[in-house]
């Protein structure tokens, strides 16, 4: 089965920490040069844009790995915020997400042939040139690492993502994008949609981006699928309502939820 793949979106300039900052979620100018930390740009409304994975690789250089969309459109929509900003924005060609050994939690390395690889502790991502498999979804789903497909783009706030657990929000830095709805969520609550880990049952898969109705209600969407293991899992955001059911019917599938990740 051929691995997932994404495109990297590179900022490089004097003011390339400045204006990561004040685009994306997460406090970047905290991040040390050799680390990594997810973020996510939102749009005004405060819905997510795109998730990524923000790499400094330099004082003066970020690597995003947006975790689903499309990086070219991304990064043509970032440089029309560039203004008098001494930045650069780059997108790679089409790069392999694999599996990497295990590297330590939050640290970043490029190697020679230009592959990143990103620590999670007991392995590793790898965004490079050379195809690999797709072993790490099982454990992102565990985690509560989502990969968005495109029908979720634009659609979801960040306590639907768990972005606030991953540390890709910040509210005592300054403005970015969306930061009003985000703050308002994370002060006051409210969200009814949170992300869940579950197992799949059933002779029919779903597919990431299909719309999970449940007694003709609209009820969340599939993120992401382990196509790989013997017991495939998904990642999927559900409506609270449903959060007191273990094992959910939709359609000829069955979804036993697994596990609840904070907002």
């Amino acid at each position: 089965m051929p691995s997932t793949t994404t495109r990297t979106i590179t900022l490089t300039g004097p003011d390339a920490a400045g204006f990561a900052n004040a685009q994306l979620g997460s406090d970047v100018l905290v991040l040390s040069t050799g680390r990594w930390q997810w973020s996510g740009w939102l749009d005004p409304k405060g819905r997510v844009r795109a998730l990524l994975q923000v790499a400094r690789l330099a004082d003066d250089r970020f690597v995003l790995v947006p975790r689903g969309g499309d990086a070219r459109t991304l990064a043509q929509d970032l440089g029309r915020f560039v203004f008098r900003s001494k930045v650069r924005i780059d997108v790679s060609g089409e790069l392999h997400v694999s599996d990497g050994d295990a590297f330590g939690d939050g640290c970043a390395r490029e190697d020679d042939s230009g592959t990143l690889s990103l620590g999670e502790g007991d392995a590793s991502l790898r965004v490079g040139k050379n195809s690999g498999n797709d072993a790490w979804i099982a454990r992102h789903i565990a985690n509560g690492y989502a990969w968005l497909p495109d029908a979720a783009l634009g659609t979801l706030l960040p306590p639907a993502l768990s972005m606030e657990r991953l540390g890709a929000v910040a509210f005592d830095k300054g403005c970015f994008p969306g930061q009003e709805i985000a703050a308002r969520l994370h002060f006051l609550g409210g969200h009814k949609r949170h992300l869940r880990s579950a197992r799949i049952e059933g002779s029919i898969a779903l597919d990431e981006g299909q719309t999970l109705r449940i007694n003709g209600k609209d009820a969340g969407i599939v993120l992401m699928q382990d196509r790989i293991s013997q017991s495939p899992t998904t990642l999927v955001v559900l409506d609270d309502t449903m959060s007191q059911v273990e094992t959910l019917d939709i359609g000829d599938a069955r979804l036993h939820v697994i596990s609840t990740f904070a907002a």
